[in-house]
């Protein structure tokens, strides 16, 4: 092959990503995704500076303060009754740039979907990648879909849940339960809501973050001691029950829930693989190997980092399999931190740590993130 070409596995913002810039690297891209409709859960997403300066780096930064919240302030810290106690003020990381802010996730990704479209990308949905085999530095492929192509990389980003992880490191660890689960809720934006508030009720935690002009969600974590399934019908009554040492705002969200209320609740899990994170041509980023808890909201923006490390990397290198050793060494710590202490995180929330190793760990992390990739 004369042309570079790269297969993607997972049309999440990981994969997106790569597809996007690789395509400006002029390699031909193609993308397959196995849910035929494309969707995200209709929740928010906090984004930090370091996430905002990532997305910068893709040239989407102007997108999502268009079409998010960006916010020049740092996060607001509350008590139960919703008295504010504290505002922890936060530098932007670049001159400019947002400090911390929120998007719709559906709005992020017809975001990336439309720029990856755009850029040329091949994106075949409902379609996943049933077989591979390697040979002299080529990868070929067949699809669900009945095809068969050759490339030169093939890069999984099929989330956390990932199957080809399985299939390509079988003793990889799976993802584990954090003993927490999260509930999102989407409401109209309170004008007062400008920027992240943290609302403290040990031992639940709960936030709100605008997304809009017009809009704002509603975080929630709980500690729940083993996974549970909770129907569909009734998780509207278990978060009024969650919120109930809650006033203010969240107490007005509280009594407004019903029946109709559109509630989002997963339980946290985490995982992180050791290296390597690929075999040959065949290489795996994203979720696939570091997905990790809400605490730090640093899990999208670590996934848009590695497209940009290794398509930068794919770019200086001539071997491929040089560029995905430097991209691992390169990645490695930064996204074991991230999982690492944001699992911490959870566990000090769930032994009611006291707040100034809390706050200390969360202050390390952050001062970590905001280094150059």
């Amino acid at each position: 092959m004369t042309e570079q070409t790269l297969l993607i596995v997972g049309g999440g913002i990981a994969g997106m990503s790569l597809a996007i810039r690789m395509r400006e690297r002029g390699w031909k891209v193609d993308l397959v995704e196995s849910d035929p409709q494309w969707r995200v859960y209709g929740a928010g997403i906090s984004v930090t500076g370091p996430t905002f300066r990532a997305f910068k780096r893709l040239g989407l930064l102007d997108q999502l303060k268009a079409n998010g919240y960006p916010s020049e302030f740092g996060v607001r810290i509350c008590i139960p009754s919703g008295q504010a106690v504290a505002d922890l003020p936060t530098p932007p990381i670049e001159p400019g740039m947002p400090v911390q802010g929120g998007i719709m996730r559906p709005v992020l990704h017809s975001i990336l979907s439309n720029r990856t479209r755009a850029a040329g990308t091949d994106v075949r949905l409902g379609v996943t990648m049933t077989e591979w085999t390697q040979d002299k530095g080529e990868v070929t492929v067949k699809t669900s879909d009945g095809q068969q192509r050759v490339y030169s990389l093939v890069v999984v980003a099929d989330g956390a849940l990932s199957k080809t992880r399985e299939r390509l490191f079988p003793d990889a660890p799976k993802p584990k339960y954090t003993g927490q689960y999260c509930w999102r809720l989407v409401a109209d934006r309170a004008p007062e809501i400008d920027r992240c508030h943290f609302y403290l009720a040990h031992p639940i935690t709960a936030g709100l973050m605008p997304t809009s002009a017009t809009q704002m969600y509603l975080f929630l974590l709980s500690p729940e001691p083993q996974k549970i399934r909770i129907e569909e019908g009734t998780q509207w009554q278990r978060l009024k029950e969650l919120m109930a040492p809650f006033g203010a705002i969240l107490g007005k969200l509280r009594d407004n829930l019903s029946a109709s209320s559109i509630v989002n609740v997963r339980p946290l899990e985490a995982v992180l693989v050791p290296r390597p994170w690929h075999r040959g041509n065949v290489a795996m980023i994203g979720d696939a190997v570091h997905a990790t808890t809400p605490h730090l909201a640093s899990g999208a923006g670590i996934a848009v980092e590695d497209a940009l490390v290794l398509s930068d990397f794919l770019a200086s290198e001539t071997d491929i399999g040089r560029a995905l050793d430097r991209f691992e060494e390169r990645r490695w710590e930064r996204c074991r931190m991230v999982v690492e202490n944001s699992v911490a995180i959870g566990e000090m929330e769930l032994n009611h740590a006291s707040p100034d190793k809390l706050k200390a760990l969360m202050a390390e992390s952050e001062s970590a993130l905001r280094a150059d990739i």
